[in-house]
């Protein structure tokens, strides 16, 4: 593709573009551009909301942040917790960071070609929560345009939903009859589902939207460049109008509430505002154009694409300006580049800007890491976490960037073997891909990205087979899947249609308080849910949700899992077999509830003896996070978690493996605490006020409610509060937690810790017992390390067989780590005695296999008989037997066979050898071996330098096989 040039007007400029040019020339700088639009709709009345991370917590369905409502999901969807700060906005506005790199909207294999796509983008962002609506969205995105960032009227284009009759929508005439009292009707233009009906997914809100588009030319007609992807005439901001709920049969449904949802590009915007043609030539790129440039020593950057940029070298600066801002971001906001999901997008953008720099730009390995300073320099005003964490992301960029170079010099060597061979067979057959098989192993093998293959086969004028990569893929992540279902249903979900039914009805969210009480709790029914509606009465054996006024169950969230038990009505025993919450509303999911009608008074009867199992379990995991940052360091993130009650889990951000001496100090940190009987405090607090509490921990991008629970072990909540900033507090475990604990660590009896593994590159996780399943552990390891001792007494095939069963059953057991470290230290020093005793049984019956064929083969030289026939006591050693042969081949120059046989398994080892001279080939050894081995039922393996070997199966026949031996080796010889 040519670049395209154009000049910056093509007929004399109109006043309003004169006014535009003016406006440029005031330097509109990238911060500028931002705050103005921060300003504009604070001045109506929007409320700041700073922005999520770009890599998503607890939303499975994304793999990165991608567009500015993804952290308002919750109130599109009706779950958001009521308590946090985020149900409380109506209004509003943000530049949120967005990477579109994967998944539904995937920008990477554009990016460098052209001179507007980015995988990493800010978008400026208003949003209406239930209160404007679609007049207010639209005057303001005229009156923000054009009064205060001063674009040029007639350069502006609106679009709206024109209506869809196969799906019975009409058109959005409300939005075209706002835009008209702006715009003339020939820039109001009418498009269908794929460009102005804006859908969350197959299911779920969804409605009409509005493009604003702009004509970087101007001084003509751009119509028809509109949603046609030309550079020249941008999308720059979307209006979405969320009115409609997307139903499972596909069908549209009102919604109770009506929003707005706006997104425009910065960094188009920016370049608009610059008066550039190219968002790269705005000073949001420049000045990270200037370090590629100091770092690799290339050209000065000069904007060209397509096939004026004979060279690649623009191509290769937008890549890796784009890709360190979208590395920069994802690491500092917890991820890394790795194997899967997220992780593996991240790596091979990163591997792609390496490859582009290292190739085209002729940087020096190591280039890459050092262009994280820039990106920090140019953005920590408005997004302060990459200051605070620019050591961490330049390690991990360079460790990755290390790596890879050591990949791409194994993998280039590869792909050019691969290239050349599948290059074969195209030029035999034209037509062929580069086999899926190929590329796979580049992947699999060298963690080769596909899309650097396919560049590299593109190079070679070759295709890859990308379908049949997909099915390698996929078949590959089957092979490693190992996935853990969860405990219990589930299947009934509640959406922001039905959380606003009861709303609507006056049903308050359910006061879920009471988890906390630890005993039966009376409360009354106020809706029952059937997955689809809301019904009077349970009339089904099978799952049906219900909601209650208040519970004293523990809805699964924060890691820890669902309370379990009954609700007792007046006529059924409903069991509770999951409870999840949805918008505040405590949904408790269950069966066999026939009889419960709304308004029934029911008795909560939760489970205590299971949630007994799991409170010590979170209490622990407590102890453990603080028990890590101990002995590793403050670099230690929680990044995950799971409570049950059969044991815990833990992940948390690490550069390499612990060991076992240090996972010991942790589980004796654990231990300790325990050990101590220290209370449990909790008690709730402003967000503000536990945000001051020194020492304070909580999980880097959850959203937590206010007022918010504390938990502390060995202090009272109170004392934190009252003295936020006393240091002593660093040295307790503090934490914002919603979940249930026990009162006093003493309760856990005790912890073990099983084991200690990588996930991904960067995160560890482990798993731990408490309480009797920890006991059970340490029991089972004193019996076994007994049992290890124990063999220390035995000798020869008894300790051998028994270090065998040993080093087998060690790895299946159920015991702490650091414990089955040390006995796997015992056992590996009985595995060092077990081969210094086989080594002396070698050397022994080397020895006496020797001595006596050697005897053998002396007397029968004494009676001039040309061979000798012996049988030794060396069981199945066929290395001492063969010995026996050679030396006496060596030392008598005699024809010879050795026996040897072990009783217990009725098996014979037999090697034979010939001298190469002295019988003139009259005894072949394969033939003499072979006669020889008949009655032993035996196989002869290929002779060889004179030496042959076989074995038996019928040891008690070696008397007849010896004699056979000697009778054929007499007829030959004589």
């Amino acid at each position: 593709m040519k670049r395209l040039l154009f000049p910056l007007f093509s007929f004399p400029p109109s006043l309003s573009n004169r006014r535009y040019i003016a406006t440029a020339a005031m330097e509109w700088k990238a911060e500028r551009v931002r705050n103005t639009f921060f300003k504009f709709f604070e001045d109506k009345s929007h409320k700041f909301y700073k922005s999520s991370p770009v890599v998503p917590y607890n939303d499975p369905t994304l793999l990165f942040a991608n567009a500015g409502m993804n952290q308002f999901k919750p109130i599109f969807l009706g779950t958001v917790d009521p308590n946090t700060e985020l149900s409380k906005l109506t209004r509003a506005c943000n530049s949120q960071k967005c990477i579109r790199a994967g998944g539904k909207h995937n920008d990477l294999d554009d990016v460098g070609k052209d001179t507007y796509h980015h995988t990493f983008f800010e978008m400026l962002g208003n949003w209406s929560f239930g209160d404007y609506f679609k007049k207010e969205a639209i005057s303001w995105a005229w009156e923000l345009l054009t009064k205060v960032y001063k674009l040029p009227t007639d350069r502006i284009y609106a679009t709206y939903f024109g209506g869809d009759a196969s799906s019975g929508l009409a058109p959005d005439t409300e939005a075209r009859d706002v835009w008209l009292e702006f715009l003339p009707p020939e820039r109001v233009l009418p498009f269908g589902c794929k460009d102005n009906f804006w859908e969350m997914g197959d299911t779920g809100p969804c409605g009409p939207c509005t493009e604003i588009h702009f004509d970087r030319i101007g001084n003509r007609d751009a119509a028809s460049l509109v949603n046609n992807d030309d550079p020249t005439c941008i999308e720059i901001w979307n209006l979405v109008f969320i009115q409609f709920n997307r139903e499972a049969d596909g069908s549209l449904k009102p919604l109770p509430s009506k929003h707005v949802d706006t997104g425009m590009g910065f960094e188009r915007l920016t370049s608009i505002l610059q008066n550039k043609m190219s968002n790269y030539d705005t000073d949001v790129f420049l000045p990270i154009f200037d370090a590629i440039r100091l770092a690799t020593g290339a050209r000065p950057y000069s904007g060209k694409i397509g096939e004026e940029d004979e060279d690649k070298v623009d191509m290769a600066y937008r890549v890796v300006a784009d890709h360190i801002r979208t590395l920069s971001f994802a690491i500092a906001d917890g991820s890394r580049p790795g194997n899967e999901g997220r992780e593996y997008v991240l790596r091979r953008i990163l591997r792609r800007a390496v490859r582009y720099g290292r190739e085209v730009l002729k940087a020096e390995e190591g280039f890459f890491n050092g262009l994280v300073s820039v990106v920090v320099n140019l953005m920590h005003g408005i997004f302060p976490e990459l200051k605070d964490r620019e050591e961490h992301i330049v390690k991990v960029i360079k460790e990755e960037e290390e790596s890879f170079g050591r990949t791409l010099l194994k993998s280039l060597g590869a792909t050019v073997r691969l290239l050349l061979s599948d290059q074969e067979v195209i030029d035999s057959n034209p037509g062929n891909n580069l086999s899926d098989c190929g590329a796979f192993l580049l992947w699999d093998t060298y963690g080769f990205p596909l899309d650097l293959t396919q560049l590299m086969a593109e190079e070679a004028q070759l295709l890859v087979d990308v379908e049949g990569f997909n099915s390698a893929m996929e078949a590959a992540r089957e092979r490693s899947r190992n996935a853990q279902a969860k405990e219990g249903g589930g299947v009934i979900v509640m959406d922001a249609d039905a959380t606003s039914t009861l709303h609507k009805r006056g049903i308050a969210p359910t006061d879920d308080s009471f988890k906390y009480a630890w005993e039966d709790h009376e409360s009354v029914v106020k809706a029952i849910y059937s997955g689809s509606e809301f019904v009077d009465s349970v009339n089904t054996d099978g799952d049906i949700g219900i909601v209650l006024e208040s519970s004293s169950f523990y809805a699964e969230q924060g890691g820890q899992i669902f309370d379990t038990g009954s609700l007792k009505g007046p006529h059924t025993l409903f069991e509770v077999h999951n409870v999840q919450v949805y918008g505040g509303y405590v949904l408790h999911i269950g069966s066999n509830g026939t009889g419960i009608s709304v308004g029934d008074k029911v008795v909560c009867q939760v489970d205590y003896e299971r949630r007994k199992l799991i409170a010590p379990n979170h209490t622990c995991t407590h102890i453990l996070n603080f028990a890590l940052r101990k002995e590793l360091g403050d670099h230690v993130d929680q990044k995950g978690s799971i409570v049950l009650p059969e044991k815990l889990r833990f992940d948390f951000s690490h550069g390499k493996p612990v060991d076992a001496k240090t996972l010991k100090k942790i589980e004796d940190i654990v231990n300790d605490q325990i050990n101590a009987k220290l209370d449990v405090s909790a008690k709730e607090a402003s967000l503000a006020e536990a945000k001051r509490v020194n020492g304070l921990r909580a999980v880097f991008g959850e959203v937590y409610p206010d007022p918010v629970r504390i938990v502390s072990i060995g202090h009272k909540v109170e004392d934190l509060v009252a003295d936020p900033d006393n240091e002593k507090w660093l040295s307790i475990s503090t934490e914002l937690c919603g979940g249930t604990h026990i009162l006093n660590t003493g309760e856990a009896k005790a912890f073990a810790l099983l084991s200690e593994e990588g996930i991904a590159k960067g995160i560890r996780r482990i798993t731990a017992v408490t309480a009797d399943r920890a006991y059970d552990a340490k029991k089972a390891a004193d019996e076994f390390e007994q049992q290890v001792d124990d063999a220390d007494k035995l000798e020869g095939s008894l300790l051998e067989e028994k270090v065998s069963y040993l080093n087998r059953t060690v790895e299946t057991l159920s015991i702490s780590a650091a414990k089955k470290s040390g006995i796997k230290d015992k056992i590996a020093k009985l595995q060092a005695k077990v081969r210094i005793a086989q080594k002396q049984l070698a050397e022994a019956n080397k020895r006496e296999a020797v001595r006596i064929t050697i005897e053998k083969a002396e007397l029968a030289a004494s009676e001039q008989i040309p061979f000798c026939i012996s049988h030794v006591d060396v069981g199945l050693d066929v290395a001492a037997v063969r010995e026996a042969v050679t030396k006496v081949l060596g030392q008598k120059g005699l024809s010879v066979m050795v026996f040897s046989t072990d009783e217990s398994t009725n098996k014979a080892v037999v090697c034979a050898g010939v001298p190469e001279k002295g019988v003139e080939g009259k005894l072949d050894v394969s033939e003499w071996l072979s006669n020889a081995l008949g009655p032993l039922k035996g196989k002869c393996g290929k002779g060889k330098g004179g030496l042959a070997t076989g074995q038996g199966t019928e040891a008690s026949q070696v008397n007849e096989a010896m004699n056979l031996a000697a009778s054929f080796a007499t007829m030959k010889l004589s």
